[in-house]
């Protein structure tokens, strides 16, 4: 059984602050999606479309950086392990980056069929 401190959201909160702050600082790809987040955010908000469909917008754009913190993650482990080239490190490095390509491209379907139907 493993050995878990008391759970404490705060101190879990501190966690999850101090790994969104890596990332940001270590990944090139997560800080370009972040600081286009803000030109996003003023669009939607700008966009004479529903309620519902600015929340579609904005979670399909949130997935990526979601998507891009869980290749991140599998990026580190992988090179946790090993740092010589494996062909199993390379399938999970590809499998994280396909989870990135999988939440661009359904942000971008649903970006498209939102606006196509609002033009």
């Amino acid at each position: 059984m493993r050995r878990q401190p008391k759970y404490n959201f705060f101190k879990n909160s501190s966690y999850a602050l101090s790994g969104l702050v890596d990332i940001f600082k270590s990944e090139t790809s997560f800080k370009i999606e972040v600081f286009l987040l803000v030109p996003v955010l003023f669009l939607i908000w700008y966009l004479d479309v529903d309620g519902l469909k600015k929340i579609l917008l904005f979670c399909s754009y949130f997935t990526v950086l979601i998507a891009e913190a869980v290749n991140s993650a599998i990026e580190r482990v992988v090179d946790l392990v090993t740092l010589e080239y494996h062909e199993m490190a390379k399938k999970a490095k590809d499998a994280g980056s396909a989870i990135v390509f999988l939440s661009i491209s359904q942000a971008v379907a649903v970006w498209i069929y939102i606006l196509v139907q609002n033009i």
